[in-house]
Formats: C-alpha cells, structure tokens, sequence
C-alpha cells in the first residue's frame, strides 16, 4: 500500500462495524474502535509487492478509499469499483492474450482463471481462512458475479448499497494468483543475480 501518511484519520465517536469474513465463519463481522486499527487493516490487504506497479497503483487506489471509509462509510464502494478495476487489469495482463479478442471480457476473463489456469476454492486464501465459496462468482453460477458487482457499481450509483464483505481481502488473492507465476520467475532471477554478484571473498 503507498503511504497515506498523509492522510489523517481521528479517532471516531462510534466502532466501525463491518461485514468480513473471519476465521471460521464466511459470513462475519469484525469492528474497529481506533483509526489505527482500520489503518493497519486496509494496508494488511495489499497485494504482492513483485507485481507490476501499474497494477499495484490501481489496486492501492482502492486501498485509499477504503481508508476514507473510516470517514465516510459510503466510500466503500467507491473502493470496491476501484480494487474490481484492478482486478480487470491484472487478468487482462496475464491471460488477455490467450482469449480471443472478441470474447475478452471482464467475465471471461474470470472465468478463465477457474476453468485454463485451474483456480479452485482451496487456492484462495480468504475463503481456506474463513470457509465458504468464491468460485461461483467467477465462473457464472452464483450472482451477483464479480463481474456483475463491477458493471453495477461503474453503470449505477457506486455509492448505492451496502458494502460487500470480504470483497477487496478476495480481489488482493485472486490478483496474487494470477500472478503467481510471475512473481516466481521475479523471485528466480533475484536469486541468479543474487549468486552472480555475491562480492569476492578475499581470504
């Protein structure tokens, strides 16, 4: 997460409560009593720090609004638009050139994760954390779909509704998923140049 630093968030009269998943329990709440609380929860959700910064920037722009929610709750969805956008770019990136053009949607391109690049529940570390399922929101058999949330939110009113629990904690896995692979090659050539530029040992 960039820093935020900059942004001040004062202590509030009432707890945030919000809907997330917890451990064990796919339909939880969690509640923060201190801004620095609600802080160190939005930055715990970043995403891998060896992806693309162009991804990360958007991905950290959902970031910052989630932190504004802790002024104003509505903004939530805002970062809710924000962080499914990211996730669009991220899947485009990585699978946008095996999906014929005239089929690349954002739910294709969902899709395509769970059915040629084998994404299953047990894959996801929110839904192995708290229990449930999230692979019917991709492949089209539960609705709303992530990308049906996305359509609402960027076609309707983005401020409309409560937020979606858990929804930013899944985009964060889903993107270091599709990614994983990349962040193993970034991981594999660090360690090359690791060995190749260890200084002479002088004895």
């Amino acid at each position: 997460m960039a820093d935020h630093l900059h942004i001040t968030l004062s202590d509030r009269d009432e707890a945030l409560l919000l809907a997330w998943p917890t451990e064990g329990s796919a339909g939880g709440f969690i509640q923060f009593e201190k801004a620095a609380d609600w802080r160190a929860f939005v930055a715990s959700l970043g995403i891998d720090t060896r992806i693309p910064e162009i991804v990360r920037a958007k991905f950290a722009r959902a970031q910052t609004l989630y932190l504004l929610g802790w002024v104003d709750f509505s903004v939530l969805k805002a970062g809710e638009l924000a962080a499914l956008i990211a996730l669009e770019l991220a899947l485009m990136d990585r699978y946008g050139g095996r999906i014929s053009k005239n089929k690349r949607s954002f739910a294709a391109l969902l899709k395509f994760m769970v059915d040629s690049d084998g994404l299953t529940d047990a894959q996801i570390p929110m839904v192995v954390r708290c229990g449930g399922t999230a692979i019917g929101q991709l492949t089209g058999e539960t609705h709303p779909t992530l990308a049906e949330r996305r359509n609402s939110l960027a076609h309707g009113d983005p401020f409309d509704g409560l937020p979606t629990g858990g929804l930013l904690e899944l985009v964060r896995d889903l993107i270091n998923f599709a990614y994983r692979h990349y962040i193993a090659e970034f991981e594999g050539l660090a360690s090359v140049a690791e060995f190749r530029f260890q200084p002479l040992q002088v004895q």
